[in-house]
């Protein structure tokens, strides 16, 4: 489903925005401007120390670019909207996670925090004031979905259920995490067909807001990108400087791991029922 407005509110728990910190900025935004169409500005007002490139695609705010003084990290970053950035740290913390960066304001459009959790997976929490997040999303060229990529998943689903409330149901399979009410708030706001659109599938499908898989140490999260061709996203990427690490056929999708010419993993994602 594509969903497109400029009004969009995340709520508390929703995983609602996605960057990419890098060394070279300037090159990331040739590379991804070329593999998903996007173009970008600056956030930062002149003048203003620093820079914040905002990526957007048909006018939309899909995801940003920040520049790292740290030659050696570039990384695709997960944020998961709250209430309060501030109170986030103390959730954290009692659920047995570390702070790594202490809320700090991004000017006018919100205030963020980052953290690790047990087993060492970084994300970020977002406290929206004009920049709410990401308006549009499910559409070719825009992020798709956070996965937390993990050693103990049990273990996992309980510091999140913890900090944010979110549920594993066996009903919904193998990884889905929901938030229960946001079904609720998409009927409620921009979406309000979605309970007759999702009628094929289990009770709390449209909670859904995020996955959790087994995997390798260390902890992750990844980010996924909706694309019409993952064979041709992938062979874009590669000629774009990009390096495709693997690929995979499910009973939905088509996807293919890429490094960026940096070092930043990411996962583009061809929805394809039976993997065909």
């Amino acid at each position: 489903m594509v969903i497109v407005n400029d009004a969009r509110e995340y709520p508390p728990g929703v995983p609602s925005w996605i960057d990419v910190s890098t060394p070279h900025p300037y090159d990331a935004m040739e590379f991804y401007g070329t593999l998903f169409g996007w173009r970008f500005h600056d956030a930062v007002p002149p003048g203003a120390p620093g820079a914040y490139l905002v990526a957007t695609l048909d006018g939309h705010d899909v995801a940003a670019i920040s520049p790292t003084d740290d030659l050696d990290s570039a990384v695709w970053h997960s944020y998961i909207a709250a209430r309060s950035a501030d109170t986030a740290v103390e959730a954290v913390i009692v659920a047995g996670g570390a702070v790594r960066t202490s809320p700090v304001d991004a000017g006018p459009g919100g205030r963020w925090a980052e953290f690790a959790d047990p087993d060492g997976a970084v994300f970020r929490v977002w406290q929206a004031r004009r920049r709410l997040g990401a308006q549009l999303v499910n559409e070719p060229g825009t992020w798709n979905f956070s996965v937390l990529i993990t050693p103990r998943p049990e273990s996992a689903i309980g510091f999140y259920t913890d900090v944010f409330g979110w549920q594993v149901d066996a009903d919904l399979g193998a990884g889905m995490v929901r938030l229960p009410g946001y079904g609720d708030h998409l009927a409620n706001t921009i979406d309000p067909d979605i309970r007759e659109r999702q009628a094929f599938a289990p009770p709390g499908f449209a909670d859904v807001v995020a996955g959790i898989e087994q995997g390798e140490a260390p902890a992750r999260w990844e980010v996924r990108f909706t694309v019409e061709d993952r064979d041709a996203a992938a062979a874009l990427a590669e000629s774009a400087g990009g390096t495709v690490l693997s690929s995979d056929e499910g009973p939905w999708t088509r996807e293919a791991l890429i490094r960026d010419p940096h070092g930043a993993l990411f996962t583009v994602s061809q929805f394809a029922p039976t993997g065909g």
